[in-house]
């Protein structure tokens, strides 16, 4: 299945995005997001800046980019939240837009040892709690 750019999520940076979480910081070639649902608490999402369908279309340097992005966001939220693993998850079935899901685990969190959930839909903190784990990652990016 390929999305259309002109309603894509990511591409038309609509309320709908806006509405699962919040944009943290531009990389190289990529977006960071802190996601609103933070079952996996400091669970991030980066997406490539162009609307690619998938990691095989990019050329090389392309691709060492937008995985650079992706390294240098989970050292951020390492350092930042201290998990015991980050899972990533690259799932597009039904939004054809490269992007990468970043959900940190910890031994007696959530899922652990499993694999975590879309969107739980269990856990949303203030916009005070959002801004500080924005902080602390901004802090290591």
């Amino acid at each position: 299945m390929y999305t259309d750019p002109n309603s894509c999520l990511y591409c038309t940076n609509n309320q709908t995005l806006h509405d699962l979480m919040i944009e943290i910081a531009h990389l190289r070639v990529s977006r960071v997001f802190l996601f609103k649902e933070q079952t996996y608490r400091g669970r991030c999402l980066v997406s490539y800046d162009r609307h690619v369908n998938d990691l095989n279309e990019l050329t090389d340097e392309e691709r060492n980019d937008f995985m650079a992005d992706v390294a240098q966001t989970t050292r951020a939220m390492q350092k930042a939240f201290n998990p015991e693993k980050i899972n990533y998850g690259a799932y597009s079935d039904k939004l054809s837009h490269l992007h990468f899901h970043l959900a940190p685990k910890y031994v007696d969190g959530p899922d652990y040892g499993g694999t975590f959930q879309m969107n739980p839909g269990k856990v949303y903190l203030s916009d005070s709690e959002y801004q500080e784990m924005i902080e602390k990652i901004k802090e290591n990016l």
